[in-house]
Order: C-alpha cells, then sequence, then structure tokens
C-alpha cells in the first residue's frame, strides 16, 4: 500500500513520505513540482526514504504539453531516489506526438528500472483505456504501462471488466479511491472537482473497488489516490489523514 501523494496537497514531498511511513504505508508518492523542486529536495526526499525505510512507489507528473515538459528533470530526480515507477499525461499533445515523447521518457528511465506510465482520462488528451493501450503498444517499449485510476476508469465508461482481458504487467500499479457512481454533471469543470475534490476513503462511496482491484490481480501494488475535500477537512492533520486512507482501505480490500 501506498499514500499518494495527491492526498497531502501542500505538504512538502519529504514530510509526504514522512506522514506516509508513521501511518503504516509501506510506499508513498513522491511529487515533483517543477518550479520549486531542487537538488536539496532530492537530498530531503531521500533521507526520508531512507530513514522510514518505506518506498517511492510512483513519482508525478510530467505534463506533456504542445510547449514541452520537464520529463528529464523528472526521471534524473526519480532514479536518485529509487522510485518504481513515473505517472506521465498527455495536456493538449495529440496520441501521435505523445506516442514519441512517451518513447522517449520510456528509454530515458529504462536504465533505472522505472517503468513510465500513461495515465488516461477524460480530462486529458489521452482519455481513454483503449488509446492508452494503443500508445503503450506503439512505442514497442518494454517499460512502457498504464497507471488506471479507478475513478478516471469509470468516468472513461470503463469497467473492471475491461481490465480483465489485458496481461497484467501492463499495470505495474493501480489507484484506488471511492467516489459517486456516476455524475449528474459532466462537464470537463465537474469533471475536474470530482477529481480533485470529490472522492472518498473506500468503503465511503459507489464506486466498485475490489472488482478493480481484482482485475488487475492482487499482488499489484495499490496507491491511494483520495483527493477528498471531506477528506482533508475531516482530517487537517497529514498523519492523521493518512492513516484514515489507510484504515479505510484496509477494510475494504480483500486479503487474497
Amino acid at each position: 500500500m501506498s499514500l499518494a501523494a495527491g492526498v497531502l496537497p501542500g505538504v512538502e514531498p519529504d514530510q509526504i513520505v514522512r506522514a506516509a511511513a508513521a501511518a503504516g504505508f509501506d510506499g508513498s508518492g513522491v511529487w515533483f513540482d517543477a518550479d520549486t523542486w531542487t537538488d536539496a529536495t532530492t537530498t530531503d526526499v531521500a533521507a526520508a526514504l531512507d530513514e522510514t525505510g518505506i518506498v517511492a512507489l510512483d513519482m508525478e507528473p510530467v505534463f506533456v504539453t504542445p510547449d514541452g515538459d520537464h520529463g528529464d528533470r523528472l526521471i534524473a530526480a526519480a532514479t536518485e531516489l529509487g522510485a518504481r515507477n513515473v505517472l506521465t499525461v498527455s495536456r493538449g499533445v495529440e496520441a501521435g506526438p505523445f506516442t514519441d515523447r512517451f518513447a522517449e521518457l520510456c528509454q530515458l528511465a529504462a536504465p533505472a528500472g522505472i517503468w513510465v506510465c500513461v495515465e488516461f482520462s477524460r480530462l486529458f488528451t489521452i482519455a481513454d483505456l483503449r488509446t492508452a493501450v494503443a500508445v503503450v503498444e506503439a512505442t514497442g517499449e518494454p517499460n512502457a504501462a498504464i497507471l488506471v485510476d479507478n475513478l478516471h476508469l469509470a468516468r472513461a465508461g470503463h469497467t473492471a471488466a475491461d481490465l480483465e482481458s489485458l496481461p497484467p504487467e501492463l499495470f505495474p500499479y493501480v489507484q484506488l479511491c471511492d467516489g459517486p457512481g456516476r455524475l449528474d454533471d459532466e462537464s470537463p469543470k465537474a469533471l475536474y472537482v470530482d477529481a480533485l475534490d470529490g472522492r472518498s476513503n473506500l468503503g465511503e462511496g459507489e464506486l466498485p473497488v475490489v472488482d478493480v482491484y481484482r482485475a488487475v490481480g492482487p499482488a499489484t501494488p495499490v496507491s491511494l489516490e483520495i483527493r477528498s475535500k471531506a477528506v482533508r477537512d475531516r482530517y487537517p492533520d497529514p498523519t492523521e489523514r493518512a492513516r484514515s486512507v489507510l484504515v479505510a482501505a484496509n477494510e475494504v480490500l480483500p486479503d487474497d
């Protein structure tokens, strides 16, 4: 189990690691802000990982845009930190040119054994699972993969059954949350608010969380991506919030 960095917005990356460890997680996500990340940030996060003994399950995000991206810098930092996965999304870059850049990122990350994962969402240019699979297949890179966020999976009209026919190596980890089963308003603004503020702890919503968990395989590492205003308001302390996320997940996810 890993704590997604988005659970603790505004918290420094090294303190997210420490909160995750204090709450009982095995791993933590690392948020890379290109405007504020420095060599000192890398040093601080590395120290937090070493002192707590937890792993950096993923580092995010590489936003591939028409104006470029900071993927090279992020992958260099991820390599130093021993991160296992790098999350990549396309903002305004169509599938063809995005695939070319995604392949370059895979090649940069390969020597460190890092998976580069494309996340699909109706909020991004790579909007659905089918397109994400096509991107990965087109790269031909062995460390190209897909990050499934079960909220985005549901909003794109997919179900857990859509994952079951795909090879499990496509999914080196999965993001899980709970939330409304459907939205009455599916405008871009509503989808954005849903993704950043509308989620809930596992067991508090209507999403088929266990079905997705079983579809990717129970051996797949889980990142708990609870971006939730309600949970933030209920648990202002970062460690208490992280602990609430983990306790709820352990109550909902099966042991098998």
